[in-house]
């Protein structure tokens, strides 16, 4: 079966993606409450391509302290949103900022999320570029910490994350859609919108919220 276009999913929310995975039996697909959007008007939808970051103490003779973030960042392609997990919440690693935002936009990425810290903030909601965060900090990484592989499975925000898995954000948060189940967690997505429109319409009439509930079992 082919993979589903992302931006289908535009339209949705993280909370009905969240309510539909866990009907599906897709636990903990939502990150913690601490990842949290720049500009909460934004809507961030896209395939992952992720960096693992750990924590570094000394910057090592030699050593190029940007290069496999450079290197993820110039593979970028179009709808792609990258993902940099530091085993946040964390306050010295802070992964993003105004230039890799720069450099994302022109390739026409997604977005990103971190459970890091993020730096250049008023300049980044300037841009308009979705960004989910998992905290302000004006620290470069350099010396503090080193991306050490990408394109991997990784833990975000709480949430097992491989290259390719669907990742959404709004303001209520940020879910991740694994590749395998994107089929079914989209078209029951679109029943439960469909089922959502109709128990609001019963509601605005005065009908009680139990027989509604119990016509429509969606609450």
């Amino acid at each position: 079966m082919n993979a589903i276009d992302p931006s289908q999913l535009k339209h949705l929310s993280a909370a009905i993606l969240s309510d539909v995975m866990d009907s599906l039996g897709l636990q903990r697909r939502a990150m913690k409450p601490f990842v949290r959007p720049l500009d909460e008007r934004h809507v961030m939808v896209g395939r992952a391509r992720t960096g693992l970051y750990m924590p570094t103490y000394a910057l090592r003779e030699g050593e190029g302290p940007y290069d496999v973030e450079i290197a993820l960042v110039d593979d970028l392609r179009p709808g792609e949103v990258v993902v940099l997990a530091c085993n946040g919440p964390t306050d010295r690693i802070a992964p993003w900022g105004e230039l890799l935002s720069t450099a994302s936009m022109a390739r026409k990425a997604a977005g990103c999320v971190t459970d890091g810290l993020v730096r250049d903030v008023r300049q980044i909601r300037e841009m308009n570029f979705p960004v989910f965060q998992g905290g302000f900090g004006p620290l470069d990484t350099k010396g503090r910490a080193r991306m050490v592989d990408r394109d991997v499975r990784v833990e975000c925000g709480g949430v097992s994350i491989d290259p390719g898995d669907i990742v959404f954000g709004d303001v209520d948060g940020v879910v991740v859609i694994p590749q395998a189940q994107e089929h079914a967690v989209l078209g029951r997505a679109m029943e439960k919108v469909t089922g959502e429109n109709h128990t609001r319409d019963a509601l605005r009439t005065g009908e009680p919220l139990a027989s509604v509930f119990k016509r429509f079992g969606i609450l």
